[in-house]
């Protein structure tokens, strides 16, 4: 059975502009300190964690529904850029550069397809549904994780981020995986005592 060629070209059009999140760069380094990360690789990082830590997600999460929105919670960024966390200033359009990003990126594809994949991107950002509440747990993870075992306070030293900053940011991490909480709070304590963050 062949494909229609209209709607591979679309899907094929799709994945080829998903090459570009590979030179997105994001604020957080690699834990080595080499380079920065690009936003692919964090997506890719994120659902690794995913299958790591999935006897932490809370109850009436799914993985698949995880994975999906880990996958393409930052496609966006290749229109929008990624947004550091603590820039107030860049947040506050955030929500509107990422809307059309979505709007354009998912439209690439065939209605059906690109429907499910915004719908999984929505549900990302709403943050309401189990799945989602742990998938938003992983995303603030992984920076606290690299920023931690670089020794350095990484983005935190480097921007000048306050601990309540920190924990405020990890609020997702307490709500979606409860049980991951007490990696928080040890990391910001080790970041305190450092005096990295304050």
């Amino acid at each position: 059975m062949s494909l229609p060629t209209d709607r591979l070209e679309s899907q094929l059009a799709f994945a080829r502009e998903l090459d570009r999140l590979k030179s997105v760069l994001r604020r957080t380094s690699l834990i080595d300190r080499s380079r920065l990360e690009n936003t692919a690789e964090h997506s890719w990082h994120l659902t690794a964690m995913a299958l790591a830590l999935a006897e932490y997600m809370p109850e009436g999460a799914e993985l698949c529904a995880v994975v999906e929105m880990l996958v393409v919670h930052d496609i966006v960024e290749i229109d929008a850029g990624d947004t550091f966390a603590f820039d107030a200033h860049a947040n506050l359009d955030k929500g509107d550069r990422e809307t059309r990003a979505a709007t354009r990126l998912f439209g690439l594809l065939p209605p059906d397809t690109g429907s499910r994949l915004r719908a999984r991107w929505e549900e990302f950002e709403a943050g309401l549904t189990p799945s989602a509440q742990f998938a938003n747990a992983l995303d603030r993870l992984q920076g606290l994780l690299v920023n931690d075992a670089a020794g350095d306070g990484g983005t935190w030293r480097l921007n000048h981020v306050s601990s309540s900053q920190v924990l405020a940011r990890m609020a997702p991490v307490e709500r979606g995986a409860p049980a991951l909480w007490p990696v928080v709070t040890a990391a910001v304590a080790r970041a305190i005592a450092a005096g990295h963050i304050t």
